[in-house]
């Protein structure tokens, strides 16, 4: 996430159609996407995939693909419903879903962008505890180390969340000087680490994942369509469920959707390999290769990371990455409490809202899994989009009631809710009970959850 978002999504417009004069050329969105998307998160995604063995073109192909399918989700998705609508997610979903079912989603969204966050305060922490000799978290740690790691988290939480609470101005200022700085730190930790892995050549590059290797202890084996489809979700959330609605309905046209390519490529390409090449390197230190020879998982932490590669730098780098993507996120869950408890000022919420991110940042765990949380987070959220995606283009052809909540003033909207529940459901005991990657099932879960609001919509609108 990136504070770049507010600039465009400036907390207005929020019950009506974006204004002509307020629209925005598609420039406006190429800097903001590049921003948003080479982040603190990718500091340790990175690495994660290492850890899940890939091979080389697993990796480099298998990215390109993933990352393509996710620019044309937001291309001929997102941004195609956007400029028809110009409406926030949350209002287009309430005059869908009604206001009680709305509630629900809110609290879902606050309390994911809590723990997002506070898996983005853990990788701060982790470039702030190194002066301080701070033993870092293992890939397998789920609750907090040390004393040390519980002061260092607890501080930056608490400058996060103010920061986050005294509203958008500074915030978005600051952000967007870091941006550079972030993309140009990934870059160069790139190039660093393949001069001490010793690459001359293409073949030395591609040598480094080679034909992938088995997993590391507690992780699990990623495939070229593991990758293909984890990279498609990592956002799924954002395109196929509909979040980004809130930032296209100011694009003049659906053309800016292909803007999100910058973020893409440049961070969930560039930089998770950048980030990957760093991981590389610390793998042949004596270090990790005692962790190997004990058969566990050397630990991912991106400060002594990216400290490794270019010191301070890196250390300020990792340290501005993972803050400039808890700000906004930590910002985002206040707004989302807020639509719950509106009596409630926008300074608490987000105050309740950095709370709970911190308290998530004391456990590495949401760090370390965060290739299995972010696979979870895209699998609840993504579905609600369907049923946007769907009633927007399919509603003529099935014969049912558009914004039907908002028609018939009703604040639960069934049709939803048993649409969502069912294949979210379905879906989740066959991951389950099948032992199927989560991302696997998102798709077929939105798809689902898409034909059963046209099916329910149809039966109870004639009913009623």
């Amino acid at each position: 996430m990136s504070d770049k978002v507010e600039e465009i999504d400036g907390g207005e417009f929020e019950r009506t159609p974006v204004p002509e004069s307020k629209l925005k050329s598609w420039k406006n969105f190429l800097g903001m996407y590049a921003g948003e998307h080479a982040a603190g998160t990718e500091f340790m995604i990175g690495p994660l995939f290492l850890t899940a063995g890939v091979s080389a073109f697993d990796l480099i192909i298998g990215l390109l693909l993933g990352n393509l399918l996710a620019v044309l989700s937001w291309r001929f998705l997102t941004a195609e419903i956007a400029v028809k609508n110009r409406l926030t997610l949350y209002y287009q979903l309430e005059k869908i879903c009604g206001k009680k079912l709305v509630t629900g989603y809110n609290l879902a969204n606050g309390v994911l962008f809590c723990f997002l966050a506070g898996s983005m305060i853990t990788v701060s922490a982790t470039a702030v505890g190194i002066p301080f000799d701070m033993p870092m978290p293992k890939l397998t740690d789920t609750t907090p180390n040390g004393f040390t790691w519980v002061i260092i988290v607890l501080l930056i939480g608490a400058v996060i969340s103010l920061i986050a609470a005294r509203g958008y101005d500074t915030v978005t200022k600051a952000a967007n000087w870091m941006s550079p700085i972030i993309v140009i730190a990934f870059v160069t930790c790139g190039i660093v680490a393949l001069n001490q892995l010793g690459v001359s050549s293409f073949s030395d590059f591609w040598n480094i994942w080679g034909e992938g290797s088995e997993p590391f202890p507690g992780q699990i084996k990623f495939t070229f369509w593991h990758v293909v489809i984890w990279s498609w979700f990592a956002n799924g959330a954002m395109h196929i469920g509909m979040s980004d609605l809130s930032v296209f309905r100011f694009a003049k046209k659906a053309k800016a959707g292909w803007t999100t390519a910058a973020g893409m490529y440049v961070g969930h390409y560039m930089a998770w390999i950048a980030a990957a090449l760093l991981y590389a390197v610390y793998l042949k230190s004596p270090e990790a290769q005692a962790f190997l020879s004990n058969g566990e998982a050397p630990p991912v932490a991106p400060g002594p990371l990216a400290n490794n590669a270019i010191g301070i730098f890196g250390i300020i780098a990792v340290v501005l990455a993972g803050w400039t993507t808890a700000n906004p996120t930590i910002y985002r869950a206040g707004l989302a409490f807020q639509a719950i408890i509106p009596k409630v000022s926008t300074f608490w919420v987000t105050i309740i809202a950095g709370t709970v991110a911190t308290i998530a940042g004391l456990f590495p765990a949401f760090a370390m899994k965060l290739l299995g949380f972010v696979a979870l987070y895209g699998f609840i959220l993504a579905p609600f989009g369907a049923i946007i995606v769907f009633e927007h283009f399919f509603h003529k052809k099935a014969g049912i009631v558009k914004n039907y909540a908002e028609i018939a003033n009703i604040s639960f909207n069934k049709s939803v809710f048993f649409a969502w529940a069912i294949s979210f459901g379905l879906f989740y005991f066959i991951s389950v009970q099948f032992d199927v990657f989560l991302s696997f099932v998102t798709l077929p879960a939105w798809l689902l959850c898409g034909v059963l609001f046209i099916v329910f919509s149809k039966y109870l609108q004639k009913k009623a």
